[in-house]
Formats: C-alpha cells, sequence, structure tokens
C-alpha cells in the first residue's frame, strides 16, 4: 500500500481502508457503507471484464473490484465533481489510473462521453437511491439528496441506460429496500433486462431484511435463483461471512 503521505488530502477527509493494500479518499458529505461493500462483493467481475459503475461516489466499488478481481476496464460515472476529483485522486493514490477511468456527468450519457459502443460492456453496478421521487424527507445536503433520492434520475433511468451499454447476456447488478422489489423487478423486465439471482440481506436472525442484492442479465430467459440470506450479525458480533 502506498504511504498517507503520498496522496494530498483535504481539510476534511481521510485515508478508509478497504483492504491490506487499497484505501480510498472519503469525506466531506462523500463516503461509503456496508451497502457498497456488499454491492462490491455481490457484482465481482470476471477477469478481463469491462465494466461500468452508475454513480460510483468516492470510487469505491471499482476499488474493491481491481483489489480483488482482474477486471479489464472500469467506468466509474459520477455527476458531482467533488466526489469525482476525490475518486482520481484515489485511483491515482492505488495505482489503478490504467484501468479506472473516472468519468464526470450523467451517466446517460456515459455513452457517448466515454465512446464506449452500445451493447460492449460485459458487468454494470449501481447503488441507486433508494427513496422514489416525492417519498420521504430530503436529506439536508446537495450531495446526500442526489445519492438518497430520485431527485437527479429515476431507477428506471438507470436500467434503460444499462441495458443500452451491456452486451447479449451481461450482467447488471444493483441493491435496493425490500419495500422497492416489485416495483425494482418489472422496471428492469420493461428494459431488457431479466432478474436472475437475488439474496436479501438482514441485520441478526431476529429482524427482517433491510436490503437485497440483485442479478439481471440483459436477454436472459425468466428463472430467478434466490442465495440463502446473509446476516450482518451473529452471536454478538459480525458474522463469519461478513467478516
Amino acid at each position: 500500500m502506498n504511504e498517507t503521505s503520498a496522496v494530498s488530502l483535504r481539510e476534511g477527509e481521510r485515508l478508509e481502508p478497504l483492504s491490506k493494500h487499497t484505501s480510498v479518499i472519503v469525506g466531506n458529505g462523500c463516503a461509503f457503507n456496508t451497502d457498497t461493500i456488499l454491492l462490491a462483493d455481490f457484482s465481482m467481475p470476471k477477469k478481463g471484464e469491462r465494466c461500468a459503475d452508475f454513480g460510483t461516489g468516492c470510487g469505491t466499488i471499482p476499488l474493491l473490484w481491481c483489489t480483488r478481481s482482474n477486471p479489464g476496464q472500469v467506468w466509474a460515472a459520477e455527476i458531482q465533481p467533488g466526489a469525482c476529483e476525490m475518486a482520481r485522486r484515489s485511483v491515482r493514490f492505488n495505482g489503478f489510473q490504467d484501468i479506472i477511468h473516472v468519468s464526470e456527468g450523467d451517466f446517460r450519457t456515459l455513452r457517448s462521453r466515454e465512446n464506449i459502443p452500445a451493447g460492449s460492456l460485459d458487468l454494470i453496478a449501481c447503488n441507486p437511491p433508494y427513496k422514489e421521487a416525492g417519498t420521504g424527507c430530503l436529506s439536508a445536503t446537495e450531495e446526500e439528496r442526489i445519492a438518497r433520492h430520485e431527485t437527479v434520475c429515476r431507477f428506471s433511468d438507470i436500467a434503460k441506460a444499462a441495458s443500452e451499454l451491456l452486451r447479449w447476456g451481461g450482467r447488471f447488478c444493483c441493491c435496493m429496500r425490500p419495500e422497492r422489489l416489485c416495483g425494482t423487478l418489472l422496471t428492469l423486465r420493461e428494459a431488457g433486462l431479466e432478474p436472475k439471482r437475488i439474496r436479501f440481506v438482514q441485520q441478526r436472525t431476529t429482524s427482517a431484511p433491510f436490503l437485497f442484492l440483485l442479478q439481471a442479465n440483459r436477454g436472459g430467459k425468466p428463472g430467478m435463483t434466490v442465495a440463502p440470506t446473509l446476516l450482518i450479525e451473529e452471536n454478538g458480533g459480525f458474522s463469519e461471512e461478513m467478516l
């Protein structure tokens, strides 16, 4: 891992370790949470695959992909300039600048902006806003509103853009709150992305799931597998799998 002195940290920023050899710059309203880590693991690319991360934030998912796998090229799309700048510094700090391309702007224009041919990507991940437009109390800051509420885009926009970029059989992976399960499945199918794999996540055995991880394949045949539920806590601490 690089020395902390090799990266320029701004006021309010810090390095958050992702592994023994990889760290990401967080702070000033840009960070990651457990959902991000779980989605990165669930969507882990295969060797040489061309991938994209919609709404990459500080770049945690692409960094984890490159730490644990060996993807070909990764486009990290982010509309917020501050987050993009932090992600670029994290990419350079960890030495992944030849693999991860941080692209500032709306993910809906990623294809034209980066000259990515339609139907050429193997995998796309997205940790989308959980609150539908017009629901819930809006977050205090603009950064949080964009990340948590459908103020800039709707899930249907994400599904449409992913379908255009993915090859036939390519995978789209996302996470979402269980109360939006029905709408999520319908939206993906309408976009030509067939739900194929789902896994629910719950804090402990006595609580209901708070999240689901979902994979949908472009042009896939109907039929979805349900993986065993992932428990975050067990016997008073993190579960073995979570650790």
